[in-house]
């Protein structure tokens, strides 16, 4: 098959609108508005892509500056879809392209018209897609795979159209680019079917490594309470475990709630609840960055401390213990008051499981209980 441009834009509109088709299909299932939006620029694409092969007919205004037109709208929804996806807003002045475009039509034709207007088309092309890609910035942290490959392949195509733009400005004072028009527009063609099928497997890439993220993030949390489950405070803990040193020892709070059950049968199970929820927002406001914080099950709670002492794990315990038994007394009369205990023990061995500190945590809980409740006990 030779790749002459007419074959090139039939394979081009079959890609873009496959894409389109694939995307939509995602969307549909994912409910992600930056897919609709991506599907909806390959849409115009091959909507464009179609209309230019008009242009062996000689319809120049519909077989080429409207589907160059298109190109521009197309290029512009891909960087809103970024933008969505990056949870960015973006400036105004983006939404001003239509008018310079509609502006760029009404120029009075002339020798040099067909050049500015490929010049600027090419740079408008270039700006919204190179836009799009630094909206893909690291933010706290490495991009994904897909998003990574994404904001690759739209630096490459925004660069390819400010080199084109460049090129019918200004090269062509130096050299007669009308001797290389059948050269640029292959070229121009190659890139592009290149670049549908390569944005596609990106934007798809993208949208799937973050649904599975969240699926993940799902599955790591206490749906009640949003703290940490058993499974992640398993996944998590020995890193800090590795961390711990003689020097540097960390410290793990084990958390029970006295007269738990007396709530729940008084009040009903919907207080019980609310009093979890309680003691997790108590939780997730008293742990310094870097800690751990799960919900074990139940009315038990962990607190991992990093680089901590003694002293201060104690005084973390008993600012809990004062707040909750504070909050608990205003919410919910019970004939006993409702409380916390707490086992705590320092943990400097990088080697030793978490099981190993859990068990010693909770023979420590377990004297706190036997000495009257609402207290901490740590083992050394």
């Amino acid at each position: 098959m030779v790749l002459d441009p007419l074959t090139l834009l039939v394979l081009t509109t079959a890609m873009a609108a496959a894409s389109a088709l694939y995307l939509v299909m995602e969307w549909s299932s994912v409910r992600e508005r930056s897919l609709l939006l991506w599907s909806t620029g390959f849409a115009i694409i091959a909507v464009g892509s179609t209309l230019a092969l008009l242009r062996s007919r000689g319809y120049v205004l519909f077989g080429i500056w409207f589907p160059n037109g298109l190109l521009i709208a197309a290029h512009w929804l891909f960087l809103v879809g970024v933008a969505r996806f990056t949870h960015a807003r973006l400036s105004h002045a983006w939404w001003l392209l239509v008018v310079v475009w509609l502006a760029m039509l009404s120029l009075p034709e002339g020798p040099w018209w067909s050049k500015v207007m490929l010049g600027i088309q090419s740079l408008l092309i270039s700006a919204v897609t190179l836009r799009a890609a630094l909206l893909l910035r690291p933010q706290g942290g490495a991009l994904s795979v897909g998003a990574a490959q994404l904001r690759s392949v739209l630096l490459a195509h925004g660069l390819f159209y400010l080199a084109k733009g460049g090129s019918a400005l200004a090269l062509d004072a130096f050299v007669n680019l009308a001797n290389f028009r059948g050269a640029v527009i292959l070229v121009s063609l190659v890139e592009g079917a290149m670049a549908i099928m390569l944005l596609a497997m990106s934007m798809i890439g993208t949208e799937r490594h973050r649904r599975e993220e969240h699926i993940a993030q799902i599955a790591a949390r206490d749906p009640l309470t949003s703290l940490d489950n058993r499974r992640a405070l398993y996944l998590r803990a020995p890193e800090l475990l590795q961390q711990a040193s003689v020097a540097s020892p960390g410290a793990l709070l084990l958390i029970d709630i006295d007269h738990f059950k007396q709530v729940n049968d008084l009040h009903g199970h919907d207080a019980g609840d609310r009093l979890l929820v309680t003691l997790s927002d108590l939780v997730r406001a008293a742990v310094p960055r870097g800690a751990l914080a799960a919900r074990l099950g139940g009315d038990e709670f962990v607190i991992m401390l990093r680089s901590t002492s003694a002293a201060a794990a104690q005084a973390l315990g008993q600012d809990l213990r004062e707040a909750f038994a504070q909050q608990a007394r205003a919410l919910y009369a019970t004939p006993d008051p409702v409380s916390l205990s707490i086992g705590a023990t320092l943990f400097d061995q990088p080697g030793t499981e978490l099981s190993h500190w859990l068990k010693r945590a909770d023979e420590a809980l377990y004297a706190s209980k036997r000495k009257g409740r609402n207290r901490m006990e740590l083992v050394p």
